[in-house]
C-alpha cells in the first residue's frame, strides 16, 4: 500500500537514501575531493578567535594519502562514543536478558489507575529508553494491554506507547545510551575548534528530566483532549481483536494481564535494595572526603565517576540484573552473565559497523579543515542576517526535523551534522551542549511520523495485528498531532528554561566564548 500525499513523498525519497554506511563512504568521498579543490583554488578564513589563517588541506596529497591509511585504525578505535556506548551496554545487557527492565516496567504500569494510566504509559516509555531499541518491543504491546485491561481501546495505548518510546529517545528520567552516544559525537565536532572542549554524559541531564516529565504531559494532553476521540472514529472498534493483545513475560510465555506473580514481586524488592546500596556507595565514593574517587581538591565534576559515568551506568546495570537473575533464577550459572553480555553486543554490530566510516569521516573532515572553513563562512554569513538568537535556535531545530524524516538514525544524522553545525554555534557564542540538546528536540518529534524509522513499521505491525483494516495512512494520521505538539511544546519549554539562565547539566555551559 502506498503512503498517500507529502508522507508518500518522503517515504519514496528516503527510500533512495542509501544505507548510513554508503551514505558515509559516499560523504568521505565528497570530503576527499572537496578538500583537494579547496586546496586548489585557495579556500581559507580567519579564525576569530586566535585570528590565525585556517586552509583547506589536501589529502589527496601524498602525505594526505599516507595519513588515511596510517590513521584508519587509530580514528576507530580513538572514536569518542565507541568505548563509552559498548561498555555502558555490557552492563544493560545483562540487565535486559534477565529479565529486570521488562518486570520494572510492567511493575511501574500495572500500579496506575484509569485516571493516570496514559501519563503512566508515555512517562514509562520514555523513561524506558535506558533499554535503547528494545523499549519498542516492550512498551508497545505492553501499552496496548494496559489500556484494554481498564477498558479502554489498545489501539490507543499502542499509539501512546509508540509516541513516547520513540521520543523517549532523547530525554529520559535516567542517563541512557543516547546520552553517552551523542556526546561523544558531540566532543569530536567541539575538538575542531577547541582541542580540550570535552562534552560529559551529563551534559543535557537537568533538561532531559525536566523534558521527560513535559513529553509525557504533551503526550497525555494530545492523548485525552483530541486523539482519543479521533481514534474512536478512525478505528471501528467492534472489529478489534482484543485476543491478540498480550505480553511476554521474562520466561517467554504469553500473559494476559499485567499482574507480577510472586517470583517477579520478590525479585525486584531484592533488586529494589540493591539499587539503594549501589546509590549510598556511588554518592559516597563522590562527596565524602578521602575517597580516592574524589576529584582533585574536591570538585565533583572532576571525580572520575563523572568524567567516566559510562563505567559506573554500567556496573549498576551489572549488579541489578545479575541480583534480578539470580532471584529469578533466569541466571542459573556463571556462564549465563557473558552470554547475556554477548547478546547485548550483538545488537550493537550494526552501530559498531557504522562508527567505522563514521570514525573515518570525522577524521578526514576534521584534518582537511574543511569543518572549520565552513563554520567560520556560516557563523559570519549567520551573524550578518542579525536574527535573533531564538529565531537561529528554532530554525536548527526544524532543520533537524525535516532531515530525519529521511536519516532516522540518531547517531548516524548528529555524526553527519556535528562537525559543521557544533563548531558554527560556537563561533556565534552558543556551546556545544545547547546545540546537541537543540538537535535532540528536532530529532524526537518526526521519529514518530516517518515510515524511514524500522519503528514506525513495528507501530502499524501492532495497530494492524488488533485492527486488520489499518493502513499505513492510519498510523500516519494518528501520529501527526503527536509530532506538532511535541517538536513546538518542547521547543518552548527550552525557550523557557534557555531564558531563565537554567543549565542544562552539570558543568553544562550554555554560551561559548566566541
Amino acid at each position: 500500500m502506498k503512503t498517500p500525499g507529502l508522507l508518500g513523498v518522503v517515504e519514496r525519497m528516503g527510500n533512495l537514501l542509501p544505507n548510513p554506511f554508503w551514505l558515509f563512504v559516499c560523504l568521505g568521498g565528497v570530503v576527499l575531493v572537496l578538500s583537494w579543490l579547496g586546496s586548489l583554488i585557495g579556500m581559507e578564513a580567519t579564525d576569530p578567535q586566535t585570528g590565525d589563517k585556517v586552509e583547506v588541506t589536501n589529502l589527496l596529497s601524498g602525505d594526505g594519502l599516507k595519513e588515511i591509511v596510517t590513521g584508519a585504525v587509530d580514528n576507530f578505535t580513538g572514536f569518542p562514543p565507541l568505548g563509552v556506548i559498548i561498555t555502558v551496554m555490557l552492563g544493560v545487557s545483562v540487565a535486559e536478558h534477565s529479565g529486570l527492565i521488562s518486570a520494572a516496567v510492567r511493575s511501574v504500569v500495572a500500579r496506575t489507575g484509569p485516571k493516570t494510566l496514559t501519563f503512566i504509559v508515555a512517562l514509562t516509555a520514555v523513561t524506558g529508553s535506558v533499554a535503547s531499541d528494545a523499549i519498542f518491543i516492550i512498551m508497545i504491546p505492553l501499552g496496548a494491554m494496559a489500556f484494554n485491561a481498564l477498558g479502554r481501546s489498545p489501539v490507543v495505548g499502542a499509539v501512546v506507547a509508540f509516541a513516547g518510546s520513540a521520543a523517549g529517545f532523547d530525554a529520559s528520567l535516567l542517563l541512557n545510551i543516547t546520552d553517552v552516544l551523542l556526546s561523544g559525537i558531540s566532543t569530536s565536532a567541539a575538538q575542531i575548534v577547541d582541542a580540550d572542549y570535552e562534552v560529559n554524559p551529563l551534559s543535557n541531564y537537568y533538561f532531559v528530566i525536566g523534558s521527560s516529565i513535559i513529553l509525557a504531559g504533551i503526550i497525555t494532553a494530545v492523548t485525552e483532549f483530541f486523539m482519543d476521540k479521533k481514534i474512536h472514529q478512525i478505528v471501528n472498534h467492534d472489529e478489534v481483536d482484543y485476543s491478540t493483545v498480550a505480553f511476554t513475560d521474562d520466561d517467554g510465555n504469553e500473559i494476559k494481564d499485567l499482574t507480577l506473580h510472586p517470583g517477579e514481586q520478590r525479585a525486584l524488592k531484592l533488586t529494589g535494595i540493591a539499587f539503594v546500596i549501589c546509590m549510598a556507595a556511588y554518592f559516597a565514593l563522590l562527596f565524602i572526603s578521602g575517597s580516592p574517587l574524589q576529584g582533585e581538591g574536591g570538585e565533583v565534576m572532576d571525580s572520575p565517576l563523572i568524567t567516566s559515568i559510562a563505567v559506573p551506568i554500567a556496573v549498576i546495570f551489572f549488579i541489578l540484573g545479575v541480583v534480578y537473575g539470580l532471584s529469578r533464577k533466569t541466571i542459573t550459572k556463571p556462564a549465563d552473565i557473558p552470554l547475556f553480555m554477548e547478546r547485548g553486543l550483538e545488537s550493537m554490530l550494526p552501530i559498531l559497523v557504522l562508527f567505522f566510516v563514521v570514525s573515518q569521516f570525522v577524521a578526514w573532515f576534521t584534518a582537511s579543515n574543511i569543518g572549520v572553513w565552513v563554520s567560520i563562512k556560516g557563523a559570519d554569513l549567520l551573524e550578518s542576517w542579525n536574527m535573533p538568537t531564538v529565531v537561529l535556535l528554532g530554525g536548527f531545530v526544524v532543520m533537524v526535523a525535516l532531515i530525519n524524516m529521511l536519516i532516522t538514525s540518531g547517531s548516524a544524522q548528529w555524526a553527519m551534522m556535528a562537525p559543521i553545525v557544533v563548531p558554527m554555534m560556537m563561533y556565534l557564542g552558543i556551546s556545544p551542549e545547547v546545540t546537541q540538546m537543540l538537535y535532540r528536540i528536532g530529532d524526537s518529534a518526526t521519529a514518530i511520523v516517518t515510515p524511514m524509522n524500522p519503528y514506525f513499521a513495528m507501530a502499524f505491525a501492532f495497530v494492524l495485528r488488533y485492527y486488520k483494516k489499518a493502513g499505513l495512512g492510519t498510523v500516519m494520521s494518528m501520529m501527526i498531532p503527536y509530532c506538532l505538539a511535541i517538536l513546538v511544546g518542547w521547543f518552548l519549554f527550552f525557550v523557557l528554561w534557555w531564558s531563565l539562565g537554567i543549565p542544562l547539566g552539570p558543568g553544562a555551559p550554555m554560551e561559548y566564548p566566541a
